[in-house]
């Protein structure tokens, strides 16, 4: 039977890997006798103090190794497959799918639908539980990998298997109390649909879901992503005023109601549905711990201290450097807009000589109802920038850029803006201190 062989990248100096003459281009076959599947068999049988690496050279000898090495060290070795794994994609058609509303043309990687659950344990990604076999299951309790972020939708079976367009998508909820036994960590995600999933059944669903507190931490309310590529897909309406309002009105009751019997506030709001409703963010506290802070719940808030905090450390004799004049441009999208421009206005009245011009890009490329800088191109940032009051420079928050990369979704590079512009283009991570830093240029200094 042919062994799964794992490439291996590269070899850290000074490492046991190194020691016991492991080389990049070697491949690694067991672990005292076992295949690797994936990362999290290398790491949770290299945990031992004594292992035997069966290892494959590049010329085809084949090395069985014994070390002895202190309990969880590593072998020191970086893997060609960081997953050491393929990855599973999606394998649901559900009708709020936002990579289904994605125009041709693009990039190949921004079409893969991930449903992994590996992917959820190692960047926090959501998993719908129907690509998951039992054993898949019982490998997660007998690793407990924690924690593992679920996308509900529903706890309505019926709908569950209507939203997600797969009959098993009901069956696989079962999967939730397996894990609730086994004392596995959860967070949720549900992804709300007008006169879908909305009003009756989101309170079936929250009711439903508090049966495995407190080891499913918090389900967050996210609305449907909706971008002007829907042509026969499933028809969806946006939300409006009124709706975000009824949406909160749920969530805050049942926020009053778990919080005295468990400490947790479990169910949260997205940043959008506050903005939408035309209503004041939460304060820190409601959002225990900013549990759900990549899916967009409390970014804002969490920005708004930061930067409140940030100012009070900026010594009060501070002044800008050189002849004491700075002129700069902020963008962003629609929803962090009012914000940035309420920091921008609060910097500027503090500190004499500052200029910062705050400017909402338009989605033009997905839709204007995409709102988040996440999802804003190049193209769109150029078309709508040309011709304004610049400055200096330009600050643009990090999620624009894919994750270590210097383009945009459009492909459109960094380079390639500041050439259209004719301005420098700063990339701020997506902190209030870094804000800070980034405009009085502290972090040049």
């Amino acid at each position: 039977m042919k062994q799964a062989a794992h490439m291996i990248k590269s070899v850290y100096k000074n490492s046991i890997a190194e020691e016991m003459g492991i080389e990049a281009g070697d491949a690694l076959l067991s672990i005292n006798g076992q295949e690797i599947t994936d990362i999290f068999d290398y790491q949770y049988l290299i945990q031992d103090e004594y292992v035997e690496i069966l290892v494959r050279k590049r010329g085809g000898e084949e090395w069985l190794l014994e070390i002895d090495k202190g309990y969880d060290e590593d072998l020191g070795v970086e893997f060609e497959n960081g997953l050491m794994d393929d990855y599973r994609s999606c394998r649901n058609k559900c009708i709020f799918c936002f990579i289904d509303q994605m125009p041709k043309g693009m990039r190949e990687t921004l079409y893969f639908k991930d449903d992994d659950s590996r992917l959820s344990f190692l960047q926090g990604n959501y998993v719908t539980l129907t690509n998951m076999s039992d054993a898949d299951i019982e490998r997660i309790i007998r690793y407990h990998l924690s924690p593992i972020n679920i996308s509900f939708q529903t706890t309505n079976p019926e709908l569950r298997c209507k939203m997600l367009n797969n009959r098993f998508a009901g069956k696989a909820l079962e999967q939730v109390k397996k894990l609730y036994e086994a004392g596995i960590t959860m967070n949720g995600q549900i992804v709300l649909c007008k006169n879908i999933n909305d009003g009756a059944e989101l309170e079936r669903s929250i009711w439903d879901l508090t049966a495995y507190l407190p080891h499913l931490e918090s389900v967050s309310v996210v609305p449907v992503g909706l971008s002007r590529f829907r042509d026969g897909l499933y028809p969806l309406e946006p939300f409006e005023k009124e709706d975000a309002v009824q949406v909160l009105a749920c969530i805050h009751r049942w926020q009053q109601k778990l919080f005295p019997a468990y400490g947790l506030h479990f169910v949260h709001a997205s940043d959008e549905w506050y903005i939408l409703a035309e209503e004041e963010l939460p304060e820190e506290e409601r959002y225990d711990g900013y549990l759900q802070l990549e899916n967009g719940v409390g970014m804002l808030r969490l920005l708004l201290n930061e930067f409140e905090e940030a100012m009070t450390e900026i010594p009060s004799d501070y002044r800008l450097s050189g002849d004491g004049v700075t002129e700069l441009s902020l963008v962003t999208g629609k929803l962090a807009y009012p914000y940035l421009n309420r920091m921008a206005e609060c910097m500027m009245r503090r500190f004499a000589g500052l200029s910062v011009h705050v400017y909402a890009v338009s989605n033009v490329f997905f839709g204007e109802r995409i709102t988040v800088s996440g999802l804003l191109t190049g193209q769109d940032i150029i078309q709508q920038l040309k011709g304004k009051q610049l400055g200096e420079r330009i600050l643009l928050p990090q999620n624009v850029l894919r994750s270590g990369e210097d383009y945009f979704l459009d492909d459109i590079t960094v380079g390639e803006m500041e050439k259209a512009l004719q301005v420098k283009v700063d990339i701020v991570k997506s902190s209030g201190h870094e804000f800070v830093n980034a405009v009085l240029g502290l972090e040049k200094e």
